[in-house]
């Protein structure tokens, strides 16, 4: 049985050219500065980003660890999101390892944080608090339906962080779905940021790794965290010749993944007992929710489970599903026939 795993983009497998790509790099240690493939892959994604200096990382958690660590000193306080990848799932990286202070305001259903309560966080110079060093942004929204942050909100966001003095970071994780979207250019996403994160692991197929991107100043800073973290790694480029393909073959492709989750959403809608906003779906992300009383949600989980499709339960009666490389218009439909059959008791 042909097992369609829908709970996440985490899920993917390397394409064909991406396996021959990471056997044919040329290796050196990167340590040293002197993997020829990594330092490609980083000169490839601060072009992409519209940034002087990138950085590899070997995951989204490192990159936005040091990239905030960059940014922030001990006490140093960081305005978030309060549905943030960062705040809700790197596992207090920030205050664990770095003594950052988190100030979370509520994200709006758009994935925004409202600038008048970004600014109202802003602490005053005074002795009895942290110091405001960062505002961070997640682009998509993971949490708020992969929700989509447009250029002229993240200028907005800069615009007031430059008025008191503040960097801006994004955790664009999904960014690229973003810009495709969006129907833009991703640089139109990072120009207003001090520093970017993107993930190379979830739509864009890679097998691992995350950039930082920023200035030559910040990277090399970034660079230092990096290894007191234990992410300097040797003969990387096995890992960053997967990415050069990612960012050179796959950022395109993002749209059949949004176009798959549309169809998704719309066939869910059509089932009785389920229901999902289909104003929502905007990029590979579809959020439903289970009418109380029909089933549990570890019933629906399970029984989709055994007809081969996964999804992501979240709470008792909320569930994702994740559109991504190797799910193809046909696996939707076979996944929306699961899904009826469930519902149906079968």
């Amino acid at each position: 049985m042909r097992i369609i795993d829908l709970r996440s983009d985490t899920v993917t497998l390397p394409t064909p050219e991406m396996h021959q790509a990471m056997s044919d790099a040329p290796l050196g240690d990167d340590v040293f500065g002197e993997d020829p493939t990594a330092n490609r892959l980083e000169a490839l994604a601060a072009e992409r980003t519209g940034k002087p200096a990138a950085l590899l990382t070997p995951s989204g958690t490192m990159a936005n660890l040091a990239a905030i660590l960059t940014h922030c000193g001990r006490g140093d306080e960081v305005i978030l999101g309060d549905q943030s990848h960062t705040f809700r799932y790197e596992a207090g990286g920030i205050s664990a390892f770095g003594g950052v202070h988190p100030h979370t305001i509520k994200n709006q259903p758009d994935g925004t944080m409202a600038l008048d309560e970004i600014a109202a966080a802003i602490r005053p110079d005074d002795v009895h608090f942290p110091r405001t060093r960062l505002i961070c942004l997640e682009n998509t929204q993971n949490r708020c339906r992969g929700a989509v942050l447009t250029p002229e909100y993240m200028a907005s966001v800069a615009d007031l962080a430059a008025r008191h003095g503040l960097a801006v970071h994004v955790d664009g994780a999904r960014i690229f779905n973003a810009a495709v979207a969006l129907g833009c250019d991703v640089r139109q996403l990072t120009q207003h940021a001090d520093s970017v994160a993107f993930c190379l692991s979830k739509g864009l197929a890679a097998p691992v790794g995350s950039l930082i991107c920023g200035s030559q100043e910040f990277i090399a800073g970034a660079r230092r965290i990096r290894k007191a973290l234990g992410g300097g790694m040797r003969q990387c480029g096995v890992i960053a010749a997967a990415g050069i393909v990612a960012l050179e073959r796959m950022v395109d492709r993002l749209a059949d993944d949004h176009v798959n989750a549309r169809r998704l959403a719309e066939g869910i809608a059509q089932i009785e007992g389920l229901s999902v906003d289909l104003d929502t779906v905007v990029t590979n992300m579809v959020y439903f929710y289970l009418e109380a009383g029909r089933l549990t949600g570890d019933q629906l989980v399970r029984r989709l489970d055994e007809k081969g499709v996964k999804c992501l339960a979240l709470g008792a009666v909320g569930f994702r599903m994740v559109t991504h490389y190797g799910i193809e218009p046909a696996d939707i439909d076979t996944a929306l026939q699961a899904m009826r059959a469930v519902m149906g008791g079968a």
